[in-house]
């Protein structure tokens, strides 16, 4: 009887406990899995890179520090057709430090600018690319990589045909426009900032300035230039030379903003790029990218 009474507690006792086990939803009453799935958040939080997204009303463009790239979620169009601002407001341009932007013209391609991304990774440093829509149509993945690893793209026309570009205004936004929507199709983002190609000195009259007002763009030439670019075949140490030159003196005491290029034929830039990295942080500069705040190089 005893024996009977004993097994019957037992059985009783396991049951409980079964009944228990399968009562208690996995991790309950233990905050490991919370605690994980918090820091997997974060972890990723802080993995993705800085970016400012304007705002509707464009007020969040004034940023504190130079190297948070500024992309815009409407398109120019959707900006207009839904009553949106779209002129940019009056911004105090950064002038804090020194602040060298390297600025990469042309791309993107599949072998230069993937190698130009590399050597800003290791050198822990953000830059901006001023794309072409023709080239960021055949090689969406490098424009996405671009906007991935935390860097400014800017507008730089659809093919940098002058004769398309430069006889009108009108010419000039048909262009612009049809990158934006290249652009904003591969990444969901469209820039506010653009370069015209060859620059604006003898290409820009009277009409462009207001014109980029009323579109809400802000162009960026330069005031240091790589020369990567010049006729007779120059070589890295070529540039390195003419940005340590150009790097001496007032006018680029507290802006440095350096053209270069990243598109097929510029493996020189590539091999240039280590070192000009580090002649400029010598001189004392600091990195940032290219914004509507970002200062005129003249």
């Amino acid at each position: 009887m005893m024996g009977k009474r004993w097994l019957a507690g037992l059985l009783f006792g396991v049951l409980l406990v079964a009944a228990a086990g399968c009562g208690a939803p996995a991790g309950a009453g233990d905050d490991t899995g919370d605690g994980a799935a918090q820091e997997d958040a974060e972890r990723a939080a802080a993995e993705e890179p800085a970016r400012v997204l304007a705002a509707d009303d464009l007020s969040n463009l004034q940023l504190a520090a130079p190297d948070v790239p500024v992309y815009d979620t409407h398109t120019l169009a959707e900006r207009q057709a839904q009553g949106l601002a779209v002129t940019l407001p009056e911004l105090a341009p950064y002038r804090e430090g020194k602040v060298a932007y390297l600025t990469f013209d042309d791309g993107p391609d599949d072998k230069n600018t993937p190698a130009v991304l590399d050597v800003l990774k290791e050198a822990g440093i953000k830059a901006t690319f001023y794309v072409t829509g023709a080239q960021a149509k055949a090689h969406p993945e490098v424009l996405r990589r671009i906007y991935d690893d935390g860097h400014a793209i800017g507008n730089h026309s659809y093919d940098h045909r002058y004769e398309k570009l430069y006889p009108s205004v009108d010419g000039f936004f048909r262009e612009m426009a049809q990158t934006d929507e290249i652009i904003y199709e591969i990444l969901g983002v469209r820039p506010l900032i653009l370069r015209a190609p060859g620059g604006r000195i003898g290409h820009f009259t009277a009409a462009y300035a207001p014109a980029l007002k009323v579109h809400g763009y802000v162009e960026h030439d330069w005031n240091v230039s790589s020369a990567d670019a010049a006729p007779g075949h120059p070589v890295a140490q070529d540039f390195i030379d003419n940005i340590a030159g150009e790097t001496e003196g007032e006018a680029t005491a507290h802006t440095a903003i350096i053209l270069m290029h990243s598109s097929e034929g510029h493996e020189e830039t590539v091999k240039a790029l280590p070192e000009i990295i580090r002649l400029l942080r010598e001189k004392g500069y600091v990195f940032g990218v290219v914004t509507p705040m970002t200062p005129q190089p003249w």
